[in-house]
């Protein structure tokens, strides 16, 4: 694929998710009317979205602006895995601690819902 692998990987990630969103709205949409045919759907899910991604891929703006973020994106520095499970036990002693004091201070039966804020 060489250097603009993640360029191309951007365009082709973009093309199945949006074949997924046209697909569910197709769904939708159709079955308001009838039960509609899945493949049928899927088809022209894929039509759309991949008619959709190679216009896009075409349209110089569109393709430069990917290279630029992915460009930047490769300038990122990553933290280890000593900094993210760091992180990640500050985060779940934080969640603990949070769940915790909530429920200590569960209110009770008699006191409506706009007071416990």
């Amino acid at each position: 694929m060489g250097p603009n692998k993640f360029v191309h990987l951007t365009f082709a990630v973009g093309a199945l998710l949006a074949a997924f969103v046209v697909s569910r709205m197709v769904d939708w949409g159709w079955s308001y009317f009838t039960k509609p045919n899945d493949l049928v759907v899927n088809l022209l899910a894929i039509l759309v979205a991949g008619g959709a991604a190679v216009a896009v891929y075409r349209n110089e703006r569109a393709y430069s602006s990917i290279v630029e973020v992915t460009r930047e994106l490769e300038k990122v520095t990553w933290p280890t895995r000593k900094e993210t499970s760091a992180a990640t036990v500050v985060v779940l002693v934080t969640v603990m601690i949070s769940a915790i004091r909530h429920s200590a201070a569960k209110p009770s039966a008699e006191v409506p819902c706009s007071t416990w804020v």
